[in-house]
């Protein structure tokens, strides 16, 4: 059984990898937003591989909801006080 989840782990991880190096390639807020949202999906994928059901459901929140709301809203504030 084991040596069936190692294919699955290594291919998680990649898609880990390169989330990660397209959030921090991507330039526009907005859509680092979005990259970042799928990054957070490819951690919880991560996380459910490693058997880790209460982090992943946790990062679940944090990356669709919380880091989102958060982000937007200091866009919004930074925007106003340059007007």
């Amino acid at each position: 059984m084991i040596a069936s989840i190692v294919p699955l782990q290594a291919t998680v991880f990649a898609l880990v990898a390169l989330g990660a190096t397209a959030v921090v390639l991507t330039r526009d807020p907005r859509k680092q937003i979005i990259v970042s949202g799928i990054y957070g999906y490819a951690l919880v994928g991560a996380f459910m591989v490693l058997q880790a059901p209460d982090v992943a459901l946790s990062m679940l929140v944090v990356s669709t909801v919380a880091y989102p709301v958060v982000v937007l809203a200091a866009i919004a504030r930074t925007r106003r006080r340059r007007k």
